[in-house]
């Protein structure tokens, strides 16, 4: 803890995290190197910033900037100090009618796209990571992606960039004052760039080496384009500061110029008979104005094939043949169109193995790039166990791409890589390649050695081209960097790094690195650990999902954890695994809200929350279960007793104050952490068993079955004015004429989602059984749709087959179980008369819409309601994953920071979603009453 004390003179203790699970768990990033930091930093202000690089320099600890960890080549893992920007630097500000735009380095690029749409503006740089990808890496790694090609990069786009220096001298290029000021600071390093351009302008074998590598993408080592595009240092250092991986540096905001987001697109799958028929397709295509082509060969074709909605054609595609994603995009569809017609003018002449098909439906659209963007992780998903994912990322002359790619798949051969995939930016001469190696025997790291140094001659001796086109140099790279420069590029960049770093302290072994076998040491392992997350190779496309990513782990960082538990235990360190499990306990079990929304950003559909619920139900002794069954086999007693236990605890407010339960929960939270705590969001529901006796039609006269969920039941509004949602649920169903049946027994009935969470599968199990045996009756075998009244509840259903008998799952097979959400926009709203819109409201879809798909749906409920309806860029889950918000209030209060931050900018009509407990999450976040969108619907029609 020696380090921890002495960071505290520069930070607060909450912003310092040097726990065992903290430093195991950011020991990783995407890329296949490891390395465990002494300690992980969160600094708010460049002043904290500046008392890091001074702490680094008096104590000889290298310092190392991350923001989202999604970079590939070992760039953002240290053994010193790991400083985390992804929670506290994320500013972003529209200027200039969306022509430029201000962020700070921890804000993901898909959220700075968001909020330049409304401009039709996006940034420069599109990598496939983009929303996960945060600003302080696109920079530092000089992004580029799918369409920018060399003129869109991070190089090119950023206008103004602010940064800090190892000294501790911040400047930016936006104030002139700044240029003076750094001659005057800095004079050492001043004069060094005016030498290092003088070098380069008066060596023209020089500068032509430069300029031809930077016509096409190149990111190996420093950005030394910048000694000829720029005159004075500062304007040169500030340029040499991108993609230099942050061993420079500290960018601390950065100005871009945005580039057009064309409303206009149109997209295609191009198949053909091999990858050099593919090939050469890209001129024409280039010609033809496409904005992108991908290209993909069989093997990364068939490492997606499993995924959902993936056109059929690619499971009969023969065993050499390849694919090209083309995209045309323009301001109208006539431009549009007016190009792929001067493609198709060409096409006869190519080998297409079908005619080409091009969609602009925006959902097939963003399946073909979900596609496209899942390939490398995809690939780790069904890699061998033990083994770990390796991508390269090269560059060569595009009429020579062809060529190297048949090289480049002689060399899988030769080394025995046969999985191995190719996939890639065909338009500018980029591919990527995917293999995936043990490290667990020198003779397996050998092999590796053996193809990277051939690879290396292959694209520097042969082809000329770069060796990381667009991922960063890293530690991989590094030791070749002279290779692909020559010894004199080499040695500016050396002598850069010395003048700015002398003490070789900020990102050490990135970029410049004396170690010729760096490439090969401090490698990742991947070992077996759990089933539901074997197929994860630390991505980190799901973190930016996960309600608990500001106060405990990530999906990723939980399996990352999950790993190193296993590795302590292999290697005996006894007092370590014992350490890290017990903090588990509440960073990797407590805290997660087994929401599942971390599977719809995983390319390969790992959902953490099952990896959870599986480890509390190991967690749970016999006891425990058989209470939770018993439970379960008396609910109606048990709900009627909560139900009581709500309208005692609003009656202890009323007559001793409104914040007495609070008070009292809190005290006993104290002596019992899992005492659960008193919300003022908790009312009882009014007695609602008369109303429900008159929905109880017969069978054979009712349209559709009203389930309503056992919390709709025992809970109702604070606003004792308000019906209840049983109420407003018959009332909108009243209004069309449709009729419903409330079956006479729901009282004892429940989806089981409470005992789902928790992982006590006998208690589920038995309640998923009891409720489709009585659905089945209730529906009359099937004949009606069964609705309910919570999204969450509709999901638990919906999802309990596995644990159904196999009588229930015939039956389960036959059931239409469907949502309100669906209720309203298929049965309602068709017979519904819109007497009057509301002029704005804000709605909150909850996980299970996203995760069931029909958050489109909801959407669409609202704009048939509203004049305007918002949707949070921030919107997530809230964490509350039913009652976690009572046991771990700070889960739910962080989840719902950045949502609610955005809702409270303005005022709206009505505040909607579609499951009452992450309306009362909302409504405490947000300090506006959030209600199930069934009352707005209940207003307007």
């Amino acid at each position: 803890m020696e380090i921890q004390q002495l960071l505290e003179n520069i930070l607060p203790k909450a912003r310092i995290r040097a726990r065992l699970i903290d430093v195991v768990s950011y020991a990783s990033d995407a890329g296949f190197y490891y390395l465990r930091p002494k300690a992980v930093v969160q600094p708010v202000s460049e002043d904290e910033v500046k008392g890091l690089f001074a702490f680094s320099q008096q104590h000889k600890i290298p310092l190392t900037f991350r923001t989202a960890g999604t970079s590939l080549s070992g760039q953002s893992i240290t053994d010193g100090i790991l400083v985390d920007l992804s929670q506290f630097w994320n500013k972003v500000q529209v200027e200039q009618e969306g022509e430029q735009v201000r962020v700070q380095p921890g804000v993901i690029g898909g959220i700075v796209n968001a909020h330049l749409r409304p401009f039709k503006r996006k940034i420069g740089p599109d990598p496939a990571s983009i929303n996960s990808a945060m600003v302080g890496g696109i920079l530092s790694n000089n992004a580029s992606g799918m369409c920018c090609g060399v003129s869109k990069n991070s190089y090119h786009t950023t206008k103004y960039i602010r940064f800090i220096l190892p000294n501790g001298n911040s400047y930016t290029t936006e104030a002139e004052a700044d240029y003076i000021r750094f001659e005057a600071e800095c004079p050492e390093l001043f004069h060094m760039l005016q030498d290092l351009k003088q070098q380069v302008q008066s060596n023209p074998e020089l500068h032509d080496i430069i300029r031809h590598k930077y016509k096409t993408k190149n990111t190996v080592g420093y950005s030394v384009n910048a000694f000829i595009d720029f005159e004075h240092p500062l304007d040169i250092l500030a340029h040499l500061l991108i993609g230099a991986e942050g061993t420079l540096g500290f960018i601390a905001e950065a100005v871009l110029n945005t580039v057009p987001d064309y409303p206009a697109k149109s997209t295609a799958l191009l198949y053909f008979p091999d990858i050099y028929a593919a090939c050469q397709a890209i001129v024409p295509l280039t010609e033809a104005g496409a904005e992108a082509v991908e290209l993909m060969d069989r093997a990364s074709l068939k490492s997606i094939e499993h995924m959902a909605g993936v056109p059929a054609v690619i499971n009969t595609l023969p065993d050499k043949a390849a694919a090209l994603l083309v995209e045309f995009q323009a301001n109208t569809p006539e431009e549009v169109q007016k190009k792929i017609l001067s493609f198709m003018s060409m096409a006869p002449e190519l080998a297409l193995l079908e005619q080409p098909v091009f969609s602009t439906d925006a959902a097939e659209q963003a399946l073909l790039w979900k596609v496209r963007k899942g390939m490398f992780p995809a690939v780790g998903a069904v890699r061998a166990s033990g083994t770990t994912v390796l991508l390269e990322d090269i560059a060569v002359p595009v009429a020579k791409l062809g060529d190297a790619i048949l090289d480049l798949q002689e060399l899988f051969r030769k080394h025995g890589y046969a999985n191995a995939i190719i996939f890639g930016h065909a338009k500018d001469g980029n591919i990527h390649f995917v293999v995936t190696q043990a490290f667990d025997s020198p003779s397996e790291v050998e092999r590796y050695d053996r193809f990277i140094k051939e690879v290396v001659e292959l694209v520097v001796g042969k082809y000329k081209g770069a060796l990381k086109a667009e991922h960063g140099t890293g530690r991989n790279m590094a030791p070749f960097v002279e290779t692909e420069w020559g010894p004199e590029i080499y040695q500016i960049m050396r002598r850069l790094k010395e003048v700015v770093d002398p003490q070789n302290l900020l990102n050490p072994g990135v970029i410049i690195n004396h170690n010729k076998n760096a490439h090969i040491q401090n490698l990742k392992e991947l070992p077996k650990v759990e089933e539901e997350v074997d197929r994860c190779m630390e991505c980190g496309f799901c973190e930016h999902k996960c309600p608990s990513r500001n106060i405990t782990l990530t999906p990723r960082r939980r399996i990352v954890v999950r790993r190193e538990l296993l590795n302590l235990q292999r290697k005996g360190q006894k007092q370590e695994h014992a350490e890290l499990l017990n903090q588990y306990q509440y960073d990797g079990l407590d805290t997660c809200a087994v929401d599942g929304l971390c599977a719809t950003a995983c390319p390969v559909d790992i959902n953490t929350g099952d990896l959870v619920k599986r480890l509390r139900r190991e967690s749970h002794n016999d006891f425990a279960n058989n209470l939770a069954l018993l439970v379960a086999k008396n609910f109606k007693p048990v709900a009627s007793t909560v139900k009581f236990g709500l309208k005692a605890g609003a009656g202890m407010n009323k007559l001793f104050g409104a914040n007495t339960m609070a008070k009292l929960t809190k005290s006993a939270k104290g002596i019992i952490p899992e005492f659960p705590l008193w919300t003022e969001q908790l009312a009882p529901a009014p007695g609602l068993g008369d109303v429900m006796a008159k929905a109880n039609i017969p069978t054979d006269e009712a349209e559709v079955v009203y389930f309503p969920t056992c919390i709709s039941r025992t809970m109702g509004s604070t606003d004792e004015a308000k019906k209840n949602i049983i109420e407003t649920f018959i009332s909108v169903s009243e209004k069309v004429g449709i009729k419903f049946t409330i079956p006479k027994d729901v009282q004892s009935s429940c989806c089981g989602q409470i005992y789902s969470s928790k992982g006590y599968s006998k208690a589920f199990a038995y309640t998923a059984n009891e409720t489709i045996n009585k659905v089945w009756e209730w529906t009359d075998r099937g004949r009606l749709p069964l609705v309910l009244d919570i999204t969450s509840c509709t999901y638990t259903l919906q999802n309990c087959r596995p644990v159904l008998t196999p009588e229930n799952r015939q039956k389960f097979d036959v059931l239409k179980i469907i949502d309100s959400i669906d209720y309203i926009a298929d049965f309602i709203l068709p017979k519904a008369t819109v007497l009057k819109k509301k002029a704005n409201v804000v709605v909150h879809p909850v996980c299970s819409l996203q995760k069931m798909g029909i958050e489109t749906k909801f959407v669409s409920i609202a704009k048939q309601l509203a004049q305007e309806v918002t949707i949070p860029m921030h919107a997530g889950c809230c964490g509350m994953a039913g009652d976690r918000g009572f046991l771990v209030p700070e889960l739910i209060a962080s989840a719902t920071a950045l949502e609610a931050n955005e809702v409270k900018q303005r005022e709206y009509e009505g505040y909607y979603s579609s499951a009452k407990t992450c309306e009362m999450a909302m409504t405490e976040a947000v300090g506006r009453n959030y209600e199930s969108i069934v009352y707005l619907l209940d207003e307007c029609i």
